[in-house]
């Protein structure tokens, strides 16, 4: 697949969310995917692009069914060179918890003396997860470890029972 207007987007050679924000930034048009044999492989239900996720029509829709808020979508227009394509989406997950437990967990804080915070990802770390700052969220970014996707077994059952494919689940936290 190849997104074909990213000049066009004016976002240089990145599509990325806005800076300590999630969410796609204002764009001056729709993104362009062209899906081809000739490409690649085609995409699957999921699949890392750019800074967001580019998804089916099937990976939304547990995406709604599961947890509506902890999403947002953009619709991308799509064709292929032999006419008609599958509808895609980039998706991005929205939802920040500051779920961190600093004061339970083995973790170096990197606190840059404002609001933001980072965690040493060179130091050995142990995170202990506050469960009441979950909630009833099935899927969220951890507050200051924003590169991660958390979810929970519902979510994972979710995509398992709808067959879709390209995701990896790891247990890493017991959540």
């Amino acid at each position: 697949m190849e997104l074909e207007n990213l000049a066009a987007l004016g976002v240089g050679n990145v599509l990325l969310a806005p800076r300590r924000k999630r969410g796609f930034p204002p764009l001056p048009e729709t993104p362009r995917l062209l899906i081809d044999k000739s490409l690649g492989r085609p995409p699957v239900d999921w699949e890392k692009f750019h800074d967001f996720w580019l998804i089916s029509d099937r990976m939304k829709n547990v995406l709604e069914t599961v947890d509506q808020e902890g999403v947002a979508f953009l619709r991308c227009e799509t064709r292929s060179l032999k006419g008609g394509a599958p509808v895609y989406w980039l998706c991005d997950f929205v939802r920040r918890v500051e779920v961190i437990d600093e004061v339970e967990s083995t973790v170096t804080v990197l606190d840059d003396g404002t609001d933001f915070r980072r965690y040493d990802s060179m130091a050995p770390s142990n995170f202990v997860f506050r469960e009441d700052a979950i909630g009833s969220a099935h899927i969220f970014r951890p507050r200051f470890l924003e590169q991660w996707i958390i979810c929970d077994q519902g979510m994972k059952d979710a995509c398992k029972a709808a067959g879709l494919r390209g995701m990896s689940f790891t247990t890493q936290f017991g959540y």
